[in-house]
Formats: C-alpha cells, structure tokens, sequence
C-alpha cells in the first residue's frame, strides 16, 4: 500500500515528503513545493555513471551535474542526493550509520539549497532571531559564530527563526524572513553553557564536535517575521584582532560585497545564478540597515554584545564607527543596569 505524503512547512516552502519529518505541517501555500523521496541505491548508481564531478569534489563532500540537468550531491557518512532539474525533488538515501538529525540537517539545509537555486529562489546564509516586533540577521562565514550568539539571545528570551539557511521575500512593503528547522547547531561547550537542560544533542557529522540541537517549541519562532536589520560577524581571524567592541555602520556599496560573499551554496555559479545573487544583495542592502558587529571572542562578553544590539536595536544611542565606540556603555554600566 502506498504510504500518503506528509506535508510541512519550512523556509516558506511546502514539504511533500514520504518519510516524516520534524517539521510543523503545512497551513498554507508556500512559495514552491518540493518533494522528498527515498530511493534505493541502484537508483544512485545508474545516476552517476554519467555525471560530470565538480573539480572542487573529494572524499568527503561529492557534487555532479548529469547530463539531463539534475544534480547529484554526496556527503560520507550522512547520504546521498539527486536533485531534479526543475527542482522540484529531491531523491534521497541515508547512510546506514548517519544519525537521522545529522541526516535532516543535510537533507533541508544543504540539498535542500540546491533544490532552491534551480527553482530561481535565493537562499542566504544566515542565523535569525527575534527581536521586538521584529527579526534580525546574523550573517558571517562558518565559524563566524551566527549560531553562538543566537544561542546567547535565545537564553535571554528571544525566539529563534532559522539557523544557517534564510529565505527573504517581500510582503506587505516588508522584507520578512521565514522559519526553518526547530533546531540550532553549537559546539558542546556553547550548548551545556547556554542550554544545560538539553542533553540529547547528536554530532552534526563524524568530522565535528558541533551538535544538533533540538529547540524547544517556546523558544521558536513559528510564522514569517519582518526583518528589521543585518549585522555581519567577523571572520575567526579577523576577531582575533578585533579590539573593543562596537557597531560599525556599512554603506550601501560596502554592505552589498559583503552580502554577495552570504550566499547559501556556492557551488552553483551560471550566469543566470550569478545574477540573481547580486540582484538580491543590491536589494537588501538598500532595504535593510547593514551593520558589521565588531567584538572579542570571549563567552564572558556575549552577554554585552547582545546588549549592544538590543540598545542600536530599539534606538538607544547613535551607531558609531570605530572612532566613535567611546560612545557605547561599558561592561560596568550595562552590569549596573542590569544586574
């Protein structure tokens, strides 16, 4: 007997999927459907005979494109995908020692992405939270810290939006930016820091220490929310020698290169791509106040790095470059505020 689809919502989208997942279901029409559905391994194999690896490929991380216009996309350890040419599904098969939760993370964040860029739509690569009425983006390259110091605002209260992949659409004269997966990924010490109550964390990948934290359904957000502003993390490098800690105010031409550099896969890279990728960081950087967040990479001052946004955040003192930190409260003053 055929099994009937599950339906879910995620990232905006509609989910047909065969399998259950551990998604809300879904209310209303997204902006596409795709479908997700298992397949054997000889499924797999007559596939790739004729594809054409990407030279970027090794043993770790496989991408092919096939002649029909499909994709084919492999992680060791966690599965296998092809992704059809319209983007319209995505045939999957795990691993037999990948986790289920190490499996979805691939499945809707990575695969998913693929899935997205052929169906003309934009994934970005970003953490978001709540904040007031409002959402606002953490954008940084991968260790950057997005997911650590979402964590630091979901501690204080906040809501968590999506973690690593975003999807941004205009509505009602808003940029909103809509809810992935109830889940946040963190290195051990950051989860039993922030979350010490959540034990069941699983590896992300064999190759990691990071985990995949399941959110608490009070702790997440669960419809469309307007996105009110960007903040840009430094690389680990480039925070090693950061000094202070301020909000520094990009122009447009500066928030737009740097936007550029936050797409969600870069492994697909035609014209057409490409041009919707600088189409949707010129629109967002004249949207969407864009500032770069300069700050010690220190757990004894997340708490006032989070400060320092909610205060830009809800109007309290002007934005400054780093000439102008001096202008920002100190640990003291904000330890004395908030005791």
């Amino acid at each position: 007997m055929t099994r009937p689809p599950y339906r879910y919502g995620v990232y905006g989208i509609e989910v047909v999927s065969d399998s259950p997942l551990t998604l809300p279901p879904s209310h209303r029409d997204g902006l596409t459907t795709v479908e997700f559905r298992s397949e054997p391994e000889t499924a797999f194999l007559a596939a790739i005979a004729t594809a054409s690896f990407d030279a970027t490929s090794d043993s770790w991380y496989r991408y092919a494109s096939l002649p029909d216009g499909s994709a084919y996309v492999r992680w060791e350890n966690v599965g296998e995908f092809l992704v059809s040419a319209d983007g319209r599904c995505i045939r999957w098969r795990k691993f037999d020692h990948a986790s289920i939760e190490s499996f979805h993370v691939y499945l809707l964040g990575q695969a998913l992405s693929f899935a997205l860029v052929k169906q003309r739509l934009e994934p970005l690569h970003a953490t978001v939270v709540t904040m007031d009425d409002g959402a606002v983006a953490f954008f940084g390259s991968s260790g950057a810290g997005k997911s650590t110091l979402a964590a630091c605002f979901l501690a204080a209260g906040h809501k968590l939006v999506t973690d690593d992949l975003l999807l941004v659409r205009e509505e009602a004269e808003h940029l909103v930016a809509y809810p992935g997966p109830p889940r946040l990924k963190l290195f051990p010490g950051m989860a039993g820091r922030f979350f010490p109550e959540i034990v069941d964390g699983v590896a992300m990948n064999a190759d990691t220490e990071k985990l995949v934290l399941r959110v608490d359904p009070s702790m997440k957000e669960t419809g469309p929310v307007a996105l009110t502003g960007v903040y840009l993390l430094l690389s680990p490098d480039e925070t090693v020698a950061a000094d202070g800690m301020y909000v520094q105010e990009l122009s447009r031409r500066e928030a737009f290169f740097e936007l550029v550099k936050g797409t969600f896969n870069r492994h697909v890279v035609s014209a057409d791509r490409l041009a919707r990728q600088f189409a949707a960081a010129a629109h967002l950087s004249q949207r969407l106040p864009i500032a770069k967040l300069h700050y010690p990479r220190s757990l004894d001052r997340m708490a006032e790095a989070c400060e320092l946004i909610r205060m830009r955040h809800r109007g309290a003192g002007a934005p400054g470059r780093p000439d102008a930190r001096a202008g920002y409260p100190s640990v003291d003053a904000l330890e004395a505020r908030h005791p």
